[in-house]
This record gives structure tokens, sequence and C-alpha cells, in this order.
């Protein structure tokens, strides 16, 4: 039998490069300003689009070093070398101190632009995380149980950031209302959201936000959130309502997008059909418990099969888990633990269900895996092992399944994000 292991990994790898910062960030930045580029990063891209910017400002243009400056906060172990920008490593998903300094000063920095100045925001996935910085009177810690609360609801990302934009003083639209002395905000941004909703990425520091603090009230309500007393009050405090459309915050400040996930998607959709494949193409934007979703992929690709046609099923988003054990995952890796079980009869049938930053779910380390592969040595490693899927899915310990059979996806850092790669070969 085939080995279709090295396609599915090149299927994630050309999602991956058509995203990464090297690539999309120069064409969409702007002239030298009169005065200064002020750089202010925030995501697991962070490190990487703000070396891109020094090469463009530094090199291509020969800007005096001395009027860039800024300040990129990204995730432990996705930070490179630069040369006048400065790059905070910080906790994802839960934030952590670096995170809350990281703010602080990109915050100060943005209120030091001038009117001759450029403020150059640099966005990508993971930003929300990184930029960590509670309104007056919610602590560090009640804002890293907000967080960790969150995570653990099954709440889709849109929901979670909407309850972070009210309960933050750079999200929802603050940002730029720190930086609105500035001659131009410029925010280019890559997309980790299903349907590249500006607002939703790294929580729409520079953009105005559509959601309301009733919205996030109704989302805690939803997922019954045990929140502290005073995280409560800031949600019924007017005050801490964020910027809406018609702010003087947002006069001079514009938004690009510089890569989204279809555009990797199709990445991956090209390749698989020039390797002979009739491709379903589920889009880029899927949302959903990571087993349910698991179980419709898996009726479609069973469904191929049986009408015989060598098939790729390749689909994006971001999906959700619903956390009711203790073990270690993310959202690929229980769909791929889905998957094994419902598939585990067919041999012909591989699948590659990844997180394009490199990290899915896991301790916020840059040795996370990304997700899991399947096929059928993993089939046959599992009847050897005697290892039962549906236990580990009861205990949300999908990391320790793969680790068994060997076959987690361990890319390291990417330096980019736009959200999940999945892909199911039907042979």
């Amino acid at each position: 039998m085939t080995d279709r292991r090295p396609l599915l990994r090149a299927l994630y790898d050309a999602a991956v490069a058509a995203a990464h910062p090297d690539v999309v960030l120069a064409p969409h930045l702007r002239p030298a300003p009169k005065g200064r580029v002020i750089c202010l990063a925030a995501g697991k891209g962070a490190g990487a689009m703000a070396a891109a910017a020094e090469r463009y400002y530094l090199d291509t243009l020969k800007l005096d070093p001395e009027r860039l400056v800024g300040i990129a906060t990204t995730r432990h172990g996705h930070g490179v070398p630069t040369r006048r920008i400065r790059v905070v490593e910080a906790g994802h998903p839960v934030p952590d101190e670096a995170g809350l300094k990281g703010a602080a000063d990109t915050l100060e920095l943005a209120q030091q632009a001038r009117p001759d100045d450029l403020l150059l925001v640099l966005l990508s996935g993971g930003g929300s995380a990184n930029w960590i910085a509670p309104i007056e009177g919610i602590s560090f810690a009640q804002k890293q149980a907000v967080n960790r609360a969150l995570l653990r609801s099954g709440a889709p990302i849109g929901e979670v950031n909407t309850v972070r934009k009210h309960l933050s003083r750079i999200k929802g639209g603050r940002l730029a209302r720190a930086g609105r002395n500035a001659a131009e905000i410029v925010t280019l941004a890559i997309s980790d959201v299903p349907h590249d909703e500006p607002s939703a990425i790294a929580s729409g520091p520079t953009v105005p936000d559509p959601t309301t603090l009733a919205d996030a009230r109704a989302i805690v309500a939803k997922y019954e959130l045990a929140l502290d007393d005073a995280v409560r009050r800031a949600l019924d405090d007017p005050g801490n309502e964020s910027c809406k459309p018609g702010d003087a915050a947002f006069v001079r400040a514009h938004f690009e997008l510089i890569a989204r996930p279809r555009q990797s998607l199709d990445a991956a959709v090209k390749l698989a059909k020039d390797a002979g494949y009739e491709v379903i193409d589920l889009g880029a934007d899927l949302e959903g418990e990571a087993r349910e979703v698991a179980a419709a992929h898996a009726q479609l690709a069973l469904k191929a099969r049986a009408a015989g046609k060598r098939t790729a099923i390749l689909s994006g988003g971001e999906l959700t888990v619903t956390v009711r054990g203790n073990g270690r995952g993310g959202p690929n890796q229980e769909y791929a633990l889905a998957l094994a079980d419902l598939l585990k009869d067919t041999p012909d049938v591989a699948a590659l269900a990844g997180d394009t930053d490199g990290a899915d779910g896991g301790a916020g380390k840059a040795t996370d895996p990304a997700g899991a592969l399947i096929d059928a040595a993993t089939f046959a490693k599992m009847k050897m092992l005697a290892l039962e899927p549906q236990a580990y899915l009861d205990n949300n310990d999908a990391s320790a399944f793969f680790a068994a059979t060997g076959d987690l996806l361990l890319p390291g850092p990417t330096l980019t994000n736009v959200n999940d790669i999945r892909a199911i070969l039907v042979d």
C-alpha cells in the first residue's frame, strides 16, 4: 500500500507556506513617513512579521534605523532575531506576566505617536492572549481565570474574543484610541478566524467592535461560566464598552488582510488535484465540536470509498473541544482521534489534521504537537497495543493516544497562523 504521509505533510506545508510573513507582508507595507515607523505586532507570527518589516524599511527603503521602533509580542518559542523591533515572548493560550508587560509597553509606545509618525500594527492569530491588559478593577489573575474558563467551555473563538474585548484596555479598538495622534494607523493582519472578521482577529485592537457588553454577558450565561464578582461587575459597567464605529480613534485608521485561511486551503487543494485526487472542498470556515465534525467527514470518506473514487476531502476553519476530561490535546488531535475510531476498518484511508501555527492546544510550549496523522499503520498499532480511542476521547487525551502510536504532527513553530488544515485521502 502506498504511503500517503508524505503527501499529507506536503498539503499541510503548502497551506503554511502560502501564509508566511516572508511571502505575504512586504507588498502591503506603506512608504516611509516623515517621522518614525512605530511597529506594534502581536500573535504567533509577530516575530516573523516584525523581521519582514525591518527588511523592508531598513534594507529596501534604507530608512534611518533611529526612525524605526517597536515591540512584537509573540508566543513562547515563536520569536526570531530582529534589529530594531523588540521581541517579547509571552504566554498562549493562557496569558502570562510577559504578555502583561508587553501589552503595557505597547500601549505606552502607541501613546507616544506624533502627527508625522506611522503606527504600523501587525496582527496574527494568538494576539488576543499575547496582549493582556486588564481593565481597571480586574486583576491579572482574574483575567487569566476568565481565559481558562472560556477555553474549557467549548465556545468558538468569536465568542471567546467578545468576552475578552470587554475586559481589556487594548482590545476592541482601544489600541487605535491610544495611538490616535499618529499621522496614520495601518493594520496588516493574517486572519485566523472563520469568515475573516477584522474585529475578531487578535480581538480587533484597531477596528470598531460590533459586539457589546450585553453580548459578553450573554456568552457568560450561555456557558455558565464561574466568574469572580469583580469580573461580573466589569461586564455590567457601561464605561467598559468597546470602541464603536464613528469613534475618533478610527479617522486615520486603515485595515488590510494580507493572508486568509482560504488562500492556504486553495494551495492544498491545488496540490491534491495535481496528485490526481478528486477534491471535496468543504471550505475554510468550518466550526463545531471536533469529534462531531470528524463523524461527518468520516461518512464522506466512507461514501467516496464505496463509490470507488480516489478522493481528497479538504477543510479549514477552527474546531472546538468541550473539555470534560483531564488529558492533553487540542481540536485537531481530537478530530484525528475520532476519525481513527470511525475509520479503523478502512486501511485505504489516511488523514491529517493540524493547526497551521504549529501548536494544537497543548501546554503553551514550542514543542507542542500541531495535530496528528492517521493511516493503516495507526490502525495496526491501535490493535497491537489494545488502544481504545473512545477511552482517550472521554478523557480528552488525544496527545497520549498519538504519542503511543507515533502519529503526532510535530512541525514546531511555523511563524504564521491561518487556522487549521484537515485532509482525508481516500484511495
